[in-house]
């Protein structure tokens, strides 16, 4: 029977894990800064990560399926349409005081009735939209320019899209402290997670059942620390034996058992409130070989070298340099096979996604995953994965052990 310790408390005076209108007023302030920086008059949005990160409305449709757009003017109110299949939940959203936005309009499915505007529609719905809110003549950056929103904008007089989709991700790299706090209070639980693997792996276990019982329990205890919130688990999986060299597997899990000697590598990937973090560790079934001694602690080293580089103003790349060198110094850089790592945020994978490339000073409150690993065919994979917070002094979100005394689960 898996254990239940002691709920690590959230930070004095924080309480729930919630975005409110500071984080509202933080990305608007980020938004009309672009806009002024730019000469622009307004932002739209088309796409739903971008539509949530001005409203705070997890979006529930993919937007090449079913429409959306957002209209941000500059100094204004957002407004914009969503499908009918959204309408609920976006009362559900208002009523519980959780969404940044009032003014929203809908159409529908399928055409029964007149209740309101169809999909044929949109291109008159978006041109309204826009010239309620004074864009005749104005200069508008957009995430992209879907076909009716193309049209839409073929008859307002003088209106300029001009596509901004690469820069208007920079909008999205530096954390407001309740994100922070949102992906502490994740990160807290998921290494409760690591505990329950701990105590759970064993050989001859599926490995496929063992995630899953390992959900349930994240889940329940989920359940527990954060009541009525939207947490969700994205991934949880485990890479066992020779599989695990692959760092996605061998895409065939189905059956594995767990076998007395292999090194597995465990990914958790939860979502609370809108928000991702990452907690990977490696695992041993058994007594390690000198070689996956060696390998891991080379990898363990590597990651607490690429999370102690994340400080402010040294290069995004500072990050995915130190953890190389950990591997090049010990003649492992031909076993790498991806970069140390990515931004976090709104997606599990957000911005920048060059982090190996990227030249740029590091900001404070940016968040990474530090996640370098080696892959040896026919051994297993070794990699640790923290969620790290730049600054002066990087903050490391997850603490879950790190020492290969306490990753041999006998």
């Amino acid at each position: 029977m898996a254990s239940r310790k002691k709920i690590l408390p959230l930070r004095e005076g924080i309480g729930m894990p919630l975005l409110t209108h500071a984080v509202r007023d933080f990305r608007a302030e980020q938004m009309n800064a672009f806009m002024d920086a730019r000469g622009l008059d307004a932002l739209i949005f088309t796409s739903a990560h971008f539509f949530e990160f001005a409203t705070n409305f997890p979006t529930d449709v993919e937007p090449w399926e079913r429409p959306i757009m957002l209209v941000v003017p500059r100094n204004g109110k957002p407004v914009g349409f969503l499908n009918e299949l959204s309408q609920n939940l976006f009362r559900f959203q208002k009523e519980q005081g959780r969404i940044w936005i009032d003014e929203v309009s809908f159409y529908a499915e399928h055409p029964v009735g007149q209740r309101m505007p169809v999909r044929s529609h949109l291109p008159e719905v978006a041109n309204e939209i826009m010239r309620s809110a004074g864009l005749a003549g104005a200069r508008v950056g957009v995430d992209g320019v879907p076909g009716f929103l193309r049209a839409a904008g073929a008859n307002l007089s003088g209106l300029i899209f001009l596509p901004s989709a690469e820069e208007l991700r920079s909008l999205r790299w530096v954390k407001h402290e309740e994100e922070i706090e949102v992906m502490r209070a994740a990160c807290e639980l998921s290494d409760w997670l690591q505990e329950r693997y701990r105590e759970n792996i064993r050989p001859g276990r599926l490995v496929q059942e063992l995630d899953m019982q390992m959900t349930s329990l994240f889940l329940e205890e989920g359940a527990l620390r954060f009541p009525g919130e939207n947490l969700e688990m994205l991934e949880c999986f485990t890479l066992s034996g020779p599989a695990s060299a692959s760092p996605h597997g061998n895409g065939a899990r189905c059956g594995y058992r767990i076998q007395e000697g292999d090194v597995l590598v465990n990914i958790i990937v939860p979502r609370l409130n809108g928000l991702v973090i990452e907690n990977e560790r490696t695992w041993f079934a058994g007594k390690p070989s000198d070689d996956q001694r060696r390998y891991y602690e080379i990898a363990r080293e590597a990651n607490e070298a690429a999370a102690h580089a994340a400080v402010t103003g040294q290069p995004v790349k500072a990050i995915d340099k130190a953890a190389l060198r950990v591997f090049e110094r010990a003649g492992c850089a031909d076993l790498v096979c991806h970069r140390t790592g990515h931004g976090m945020g709104i997606l599990g994978h957000e911005f920048p996604d060059d982090m190996a490339f990227n030249e740029r000073p590091l900001l404070t409150n940016e968040v990474y995953s530090a996640e370098p690993g080696i892959y040896v065919y026919g051994l297993g994979g070794f990699r640790l994965d923290d969620t790290v917070v730049v600054g002066p002094e990087p903050r490391i979100l997850t603490k879950a052990s790190r020492r290969i005394e306490d990753q041999i689960v006998l």
